[in-house]
């Protein structure tokens, strides 16, 4: 038995309980074969495979707090520090009730070589808590973030380990969270990121992840003699990734037919309206039946739905696991030319493989999605310099990011003789820098 399988199957016997870790670790490891067959006798010796699959420390905390009747709730906080050899921890806060161990360590595992592309000096964390935010009021939210921040703060820091926002996280409890930690440590410190204009935030942050993901695969379909022009393109997620990748996608001249939430689907012929998008999601916080009734092209559907709509490109924007192998059938089935992930891996294994097989370019998101990421570290770096940088400033770094990502990713794949699996090319070129670093610094 060859490396790569001696310590998938030590891995799948610790962590039998947690599969979407286990689906992110397989995914890799069988990516990095040929890596680790050129390196195996070093890999090997230093236990470098072991110790990149296993947390620095898992931190998991109670979360008490009052709700508007005066009754106590209890909620489950987690913190993963996964690996900092090349820099802080840096990774966002899940607020979901499906928040669980295993579903925190696939993705601060992920962060690890996605925060390794930005070329960024950030390391690979995440966390959040089962809680749900959905229709608690301003009062509970502040609740309960004071009560999750009051244990956190134990062990985060600027230089140590920077949250940021994620799924139900979003400025709000951001700021919530950030007045917390300086009210308990005394200190006003970038200790967090994706915070508001007025107190240490960067500006195209909140479009960043969104922008990041057209920014990438602009320059894929360059590089494959195509444009975004004219392009028909499905989008999931009604978020703040899905509508600013809705948005950049527009403004690069395709139409974007569909938006998604957690009970249902969007189909605009006409194209989606981002401002009334914004207006019901970023506003009202309402759900997309809404959208429907306001607009005569638009058609609702309780469900699933999106990756049924005709299209040239599909963007994965919602959640993990949310295009199963049957989609990509009928995306590639309808002449689909690209799919590029908007969120954490959306894609089942089987999709993903399917995809690449029947000629589909295929992005993952812990290339295409960076530039969420990479933006907070362009607002730690700002923090640490006391400065705030204009949005085209920002901005004009997140493209270069992004197309560099791409083009790193492409030569990682060919260096291997992988050219166009781009899935390999990615955890590849994420893992030598990580790599490079935990070998430099020892048995640590």
């Amino acid at each position: 038995m060859g490396y790569v399988d001696e310590v998938l199957d030590l891995v799948s016997k610790k962590n039998a309980d947690q599969p979407e870790f286990l689906q992110a670790v397989t995914e890799v490891l069988n990516s990095l074969r040929p890596v680790v067959e050129a390196n195996e006798e070093v890999y090997r010796k230093n236990a470098i495979l072991e110790r990149i699959t296993e947390p620095d420390r898992v931190i998991m905390f109670r979360v008490p707090w009052v709700d508007d009747k005066g009754q106590v709730q209890v909620n489950r906080g987690f913190r993963v520090q996964f690996n900092n050899a090349i820099g802080p921890y840096k990774g966002g806060l899940r607020l979901h009730p499906s928040v669980n161990l295993g579903i925190i360590k696939f993705l601060g595992f992920e962060q690890i070589f996605k925060n390794s592309l930005t070329s960024l000096p950030i390391g690979g964390g995440k966390g959040g808590s089962d809680f749900n935010p959905k229709g608690k009021s301003d009062r509970e939210i502040m609740a309960f973030c004071q009560s999750f921040m009051t244990e956190l703060c134990k062990y985060i820091g600027a230089d140590v380990d920077v949250p940021a926002g994620d799924i139900g996280t979003g400025a709000r409890e951001i700021g919530y969270m950030f007045g917390q930690y300086k009210r308990i440590r005394g200190m006003f410190e970038g200790v967090l990121t994706g915070k508001g204009l007025s107190y240490g935030g960067s500006l195209a942050r909140t479009e960043a992840t969104g922008y990041g993901l057209l920014y990438i695969t602009e320059e894929l379909m360059k590089c494959h003699g195509e444009s975004m022009q004219g392009k028909t393109c499905v989008v999931s997620g009604a978020g703040n990734v899905a509508i600013y990748a809705i948005q950049k996608a527009q403004q690069m001249g395709a139409k974007v037919v569909t938006c998604s939430d957690s009970t249902g689907w969007i189909y605009d012929s006409e194209g989606i309206d981002v401002a009334l998008l914004k207006e019901i999601k970023e506003v009202k916080r309402a759900r997309l039946t809404e959208y429907a009734a306001a607009r005569k092209s638009a058609e609702y559907h309780e469900g699933r739905g999106v990756w049924s709509i005709k299209c040239d490109i599909a963007l994965p924007c919602a959640t993990q696991n949310e295009l199963l192998l049957e989609d990509a059938k009928t995306l590639v089935a309808n002449g689909c030319k690209a799919v590029c992930e908007g969120a954490n891996m959306p894609t089942t294994l089987e999709a993903t493989e399917y995809l690449q097989n029947n000629g589909v370019l295929f992005i993952c998101g812990k290339a295409s999605n960076a530039g969420g990421v990479a933006t907070s570290a362009l607002e730690m770096s700002q923090n640490s310099e006391r400065l705030s940088w204009t949005f085209e400033e920002v901005d004009a770094k997140l493209k270069n990011i992004m197309v560099n990502i791409y083009h790193n990713i492409d030569d990682a794949a060919k260096q291997y003789g992988m050219e166009g699996n781009y899935v390999a090319g990615a955890n590849i070129a994420g893992f030598q820098k990580v790599v490079d670093a935990m070998l430099a610094h020892g048995v640590c």
